[in-house]
């Protein structure tokens, strides 16, 4: 595998996340033992989806020369019981008025396959090891 991305203990419940030269950090809220400097693992799960909607949503509005001021998405998401995980996501895409009724349904397929989406309904295969 080529990509890599390292996470490295700070302190208490906070971590940070070497993506390539970017640096994005996560903790927990306060309640749950963090101190809430930074968004929980959970929530940047969903944001991902919802930012890999966006991406897909506005790269699909310029390919058409539809205007993407205004573009916006906003995900909600609920956790689930046992095992520990989200169980469910709504994901709403708002795009600027200009957007003709006739295009919106192909709007809709394409953001609704993104990468991410397209990773959780085809999950990866994933192994976790002790390091040497």
């Amino acid at each position: 595998m080529s990509n890599v991305v390292r996470v490295e203990h700070k302190e208490g419940d906070l971590f940070e996340i070497a993506i390539r030269g970017h640096r994005v950090h996560v903790d927990q809220p306060v309640e749950d033992g963090g101190s809430d400097a930074a968004p929980t693992p959970t929530e940047l799960f969903v944001a991902s989806l919802a930012s890999c909607v966006a991406h897909y949503t506005r790269r699909f509005l310029a390919r058409h020369d539809l205007p993407t001021e205004g573009l916006s998405v906003v995900a909600t998401f609920a956790m689930a019981d046992r095992p520990a995980r989200v169980g469910q996501v709504s994901v709403s895409v708002t795009v600027p008025r200009e957007v003709p009724e006739e295009r919106r349904g192909a709007l809709l397929a394409v953001a609704s396959h993104c990468t991410v989406h397209n990773s959780l309904d085809q999950p990866p295969e994933v192994s976790i090891e002790i390091a040497a």
